[in-house]
């Protein structure tokens, strides 16, 4: 009885530990890998309920079906069934996504990504509205991935990324085989998820030229988040501290755009002569610029 009870609690720690190392793991992920996370919590969960996630979380082709379940407009994007799938779009989100974020912000990233997914699924729901034919659901997160890749091969198309086997390809190439392998998914049957993608694609292109002529065409959705995390946070001002915090944030703010500055200068390099002509500072930079 004693031994018994000794490898229970034993087996009981052990999970315990592993679930307070998962969400160690968790909190200390930045939003990127924050996402690939609980893609693959809900990939796992939709391999042991198929049908119920199915049913409620992808997003219908019929627009009426949608109406009775308005959120599917967003949770289709974390639902993935095939492991090819969820493999393909999260391998290109890590290391797409972690650049994307040397050269914008968090919430940009945010912006970029839910706007992607909310852009591909009003052009799923449109293509079978203006159609006969009915597809099956759409799930998975390649509208927003999408997004972010078209997004950030528009700001820096000459970044080199190396591949094994193949060498340095710039990201235009890269973006090009990507976009171009959803127009060929055009000619299928059920070419839903294709113009998704598109779509996603296109609106990662528009949003990304509108900020560099400092449009905020995404600033609204910031607006929808911060209102309502500051509605659950319920944060109440404290008049004491507003005099240490605006001098804090005004620090902050100068330090941020003196490492803008030397970022946007290091994009213009990029841009005219190639990410292998940036010297060795520069790489380690744009590196460490993209861990914090």
């Amino acid at each position: 009885m004693f031994g018994i009870g000794n490898e229970i609690n034993l087996n009981g720690g052990t999970n315990l530990n592993i679930l307070n190392d998962i969400k160690l793991a968790y909190n200390k992920a930045n939003i990127v890998e924050k996402i690939i996370y609980i893609n693959v919590l809900l990939f796992l969960l939709t391999a042991l309920f198929t049908t119920f996630i199915i049913n409620w979380f992808a997003l219908p082709a019929a627009f009426q079906s949608f109406l009775y379940k308005p959120w599917t407009i967003i949770t289709y994007a974390f639902i993935h069934q095939r492991l090819f799938h969820i493999l393909s779009n999260l391998l290109v989100l890590y290391y797409i996504g972690n650049l994307f974020l040397n050269f914008y912000t968090k919430k940009q990233f945010i912006n970029f990504y839910f706007l992607g997914i909310i852009i591909g699924g009003i052009a799923f729901l449109a293509k079978y509205y203006f159609s006969s034919k009915i597809g099956a659901p759409l799930g998975g997160a390649s509208a927003a991935v999408s997004t972010i890749f078209v997004a950030i091969a528009t700001k820096i198309p000459r970044y080199a990324i190396r591949l094994r086997f193949i060498g340095s390809v710039e990201l235009w190439v890269l973006v090009a085989i990507w976009v171009g392998l959803s127009i060929l998914q055009l000619g299928n049957p059920n070419n839903g998820p294709a113009f998704a993608h598109i779509a996603g694609a296109a609106f990662g292109y528009l949003y990304a030229k509108q900020l560099e002529v400092g449009n905020d065409i995404g600033g609204w959705f910031e607006s929808i988040i911060n209102f309502f995390s500051n509605l659950i946070l319920n944060k109440k001002s404290k008049p004491l501290k507003t005099v240490y915090k605006s001098a804090k944030r005004k620090k902050a703010n100068n330090v941020s755009k003196t490492k803008q500055r030397k970022i946007d200068d290091i994009l213009d390099k990029i841009s005219k002569s190639g990410y292998e002509s940036l010297s060795k500072e520069e790489k380690e930079f744009l590196f460490r610029s993209g861990k914090k």
